[in-house]
C-alpha cells in the first residue's frame, strides 16, 4: 500500500475535492438526495464554494492522500449556534467550546483503508486547537455506515433531529456530538 496521510487542502485541491464530493455522493447517497440535488454538483459554483471553504480562517478543509491521489475530505470548525442549539433553539452551556464536522468523505473505491479515521483524527486535532472540547456531527439516519465510523469514534446521538429537503426527497438527519480525544476503533468482523 502507499503511503497515507492527510495535510491541510490547498487552492490547488479544490477541483480534486469537487469531484469526490460528486462522485462519492452520486456512488453513497444518490437514493437519499435525488437526480437534482445530485446534478447541482457540476455546477461551475461547487467549486467556488470549495475554495471559499479552503481560504476561510478557522475552517479546517482536510485531504486525504494515498500516494500521488487524493481519495477523501474532511471539513471542520467551530459550531455555529443555530447547529449546536437543541431542537428548541436553546444553546448548551458549551456552545463556545463546540466544534462541527460538517462533513467526512472517502471515495468508496478508497474505504475500509483507514482514510475516514485519520482525517477524523486530524479535524478533532484541529478543533481542539480552536478550543473546541467536544464535537457534533450530522448524519442521514438511513447511512448505516457513517453512524458506525462515528460510533466507532465514540460519537453517539444526542437527541437532536432534523429534516433537510433536496427538493426531490427529505433526509433525517441525526446530530451526533463525542469527544475530540479520539479512539478509534476497528471494525467488527
Amino acid at each position: 500500500m502507499s503511503q497515507a496521510k492527510v495535510r491541510a487542502a490547498t487552492a490547488a485541491d479544490v477541483a480534486e475535492i469537487a469531484r469526490i464530493q460528486r462522485d462519492t455522493w452520486r456512488i453513497a447517497y444518490a437514493e437519499f438526495l435525488g437526480e437534482q440535488a445530485l446534478a447541482a454538483l457540476a455546477d461551475p459554483e461547487t467549486e467556488q464554494q470549495w475554495a471559499a471553504a479552503v481560504e476561510h480562517p478557522g475552517t479546517a478543509v482536510l485531504v486525504a492522500t494515498e500516494g500521488e491521489f487524493t481519495v477523501g475530505f474532511c471539513v471542520a470548525g467551530p459550531a455555529p449556534a443555530d447547529e449546536a442549539a437543541s431542537a428548541a433553539g436553546e444553546l448548551p452551556e458549551d456552545a463556545d467550546s463546540v466544534g462541527l464536522i460538517a462533513t467526512v468523505l472517502v471515495e468508496p473505491r478508497w474505504g475500509r483503508r483507514g482514510h475516514g479515521g485519520r482525517l477524523l483524527a486530524h479535524a478533532a486535532t484541529a478543533l481542539r486547537e480552536l478550543g473546541a472540547a467536544r464535537g457534533i456531527t450530522w448524519v442521514a439516519q438511513s447511512d448505516a455506515a457513517s453512524l458506525s465510523f462515528y460510533k466507532r469514534a465514540g460519537w453517539h446521538p444526542d437527541g437532536t433531529v432534523r429534516t433537510l429537503d433536496t427538493g426531490e426527497k427529505t433526509i433525517r438527519e441525526l446530530r451526533l456530538t463525542g469527544p475530540l480525544d479520539l479512539q478509534l476503533t476497528p471494525p467488527a468482523s
